[in-house]
């Protein structure tokens, strides 16, 4: 299941994530390349990570998932692209990673998995500099059913039952965002953490971006 996630995901982080993401939010790219301090938050594999690693040599990255055998597998691929130096990996939940303030904090289709995305949201804020940004990525969803029912948004309803809501409902926290999460629903969250800015900075056929701001 880990394996297939960094399957499906990894292709679109590879098109977008450095030539349109970055570059989307509010003078980000600018502080990566004059070396900023980055954490992955949820990084699985640690596919965003090396990919951000390779663009920015100057700064600095921490990924943490609170997936042992993941960060295993994130540290074996560092390792062997030479970045060993420049990123380290940490086994710890979205509420717990410490190592603040940083620059940039970012998580990857994972906050919606997070049976606690609120207590995550709080806790990244906490830990971002005060000019700092949060970048979520998540799944492309609309606000209701009718907006999604169209092949990405089927394709993603069927994850969505099998995987991410149980996977939520599991966790402690009674906050699950649900099957299909568009960006009301983030907006919310952002609201309900205490968020001062937030806005949609790009999206793809399959994944909405949004920058939050302290």
């Amino acid at each position: 299941m880990f394996s297939g996630c960094e399957r499906f995901f990894r292709p679109g982080y590879a098109a977008n994530l450095i030539a349109s993401w970055l570059p989307a939010l509010d003078g980000v790219e600018a502080k990566l390349h004059a070396g900023a301090r980055v954490a992955d938050v949820g990084c699985g594999h640690g596919a965003s990570t090396t990919l951000m690693a390779r663009a920015f040599p100057n700064s600095s990255f921490t990924g943490s998932d609170c997936h042992e055998g993941s960060i295993t597998q994130a540290r074996k691929r560092v390792a062997d692209a030479g970045l060993a130096g420049q990123v380290t990996f940490d086994v710890a939940s979205a509420q717990t990673f410490n190592g603040g303030p940083y620059d940039l904090v970012t998580t990857f289709d994972c906050l919606h998995d997070m049976g606690d995305p609120v207590g995550a949201a709080r806790h990244i804020r906490d830990m971002l500099a005060p000019d700092g940004a949060w970048m979520v990525v998540e799944p492309y969803a609309g606000h209701c059913v009718a907006d999604n029912l169209n092949p990405v948004g089927r394709v993603y309803y069927s994850f969505s039952t099998f995987l991410c809501v149980p996977n939520a409902l599991s966790q402690d926290g009674g906050y699950s965002l649900g099957a299909q999460a568009g960006e009301e629903a983030i907006r919310r969250l952002a609201a309900d953490a205490g968020y001062a800015g937030f806005r949609r900075v790009a999206e793809t056929p399959f994944n909405i971006v949004y920058e939050l701001r302290p």
